[in-house]
């Protein structure tokens, strides 16, 4: 890879069609200039420039070489320009609607890792109830990226990163069932259990294998809130159906515990980053680059 200062003589010299011209407009002795050229053209093999009476003129290895030269200048031009905008934004405001059940685990993580690189920067956390309040808030500006389980997406957005997790049984240490290493349906439905109601994106998988296996449950607690099953799993012994995205934070803690079930391996949910079709600020790319990176570590 040539060098920045090399790559400047170059295109300099290219375009002055003069050593001289080329010297004086860099503020380097002319001296200097010619010295890389010659060194660039021994180290290629073939002349870059015809040194005619009163201008160089570029060969046709030159004007291939430039052409890269240009291109390089170009990129590197853009970067910088891309890392001062950074620079100065390191204040702003970024705004993510989200699902219940991140709030208390994959959200807080991701913000702790990019307050720490932006401190000036005002993350605003909106919680919504449903998948399509996400979509909305997104698509009407309303907020810069969102964050949930299977969305349906319209034209106008798009999926940034996505990461699937395997809905299994989830219970505290204290539980009968937490030495586990895998459970059938019906060992869960004999304990108390704290289940998603109707409105979640649950729900519907677990409908499906209920259905499937003839086993009808009768849980003590029915709910539209992650929260309250995470709760209930941890202070009421009660087992609840989840995936690790829902509770990766107890799950680091050791405060509770995910055991595949084996009618529920096919049941899928799909964690999805998603955001304008137009693309977002600066600032919301470099969190939906943190929020990737977060979701690839628990993939």
């Amino acid at each position: 890879m040539l060098q920045h200062r090399l790559l400047v003589y170059l295109d300099e010299v290219a375009r002055s069609g003069s050593i001289r011209k080329a010297a004086s407009r860099l503020h380097i002795s002319a001296s200097a200039i010619n010295r890389q050229i010659l060194a660039l053209e021994q180290q290629l093999g073939t002349p870059l420039f015809q040194r005619l009476p009163r201008k160089m003129v570029l060969t046709g290895a030159g004007e291939t070489l430039i052409h890269h030269v240009r291109q390089s200048l170009k990129e590197l031009e853009w970067a910088q320009i891309k890392i001062e905008e950074l620079k100065g934004l390191r204040r702003g405001e970024v705004t993510v609607a989200m699902m219940s059940g991140l709030a208390a685990n994959l959200i807080p993580r991701t913000a702790a890792e990019f307050r720490r690189a932006n401190p000036r920067v005002k993350l605003v956390l909106q919680q919504k109830t449903t998948g399509e309040d996400i979509t909305n808030a997104v698509a009407s500006g309303e907020a810069d990226l969102g964050l949930g389980f299977d969305f349906s997406l319209p034209p106008t957005l798009r999926t940034l990163a996505s990461a699937v997790g395997h809905l299994g049984a989830v219970v505290a240490p204290g539980h009968p069932l937490a030495d586990k290493t895998s459970l059938r349906l019906s060992d869960c439905i004999s304990h108390p259990l704290a289940i998603a109601d109707k409105s979640m994106v649950i729900r519907p998988y677990l409908n499906e294998v209920f259905a499937r296996t003839k086993i009808e449950p009768h849980p003590v607690i029915e709910t539209n809130s992650i929260e309250v099953m995470r709760q209930a799993a941890m202070m009421d012994q009660a087992l609840t159906f989840l995936t690790p995205f829902d509770i990766e934070f107890d799950l680091r803690s050791g405060r509770l515990i995910y055991i595949p079930v084996r009618e529920l391996s096919q049941q899928m949910q799909t964690l999805m980053l998603i955001g304008h079709d137009r693309g977002t600020s600066t600032i919301g790319s470099v969190l939906a680059e943190t929020m990737k990176n977060m979701m690839a570590q628990m993939a």
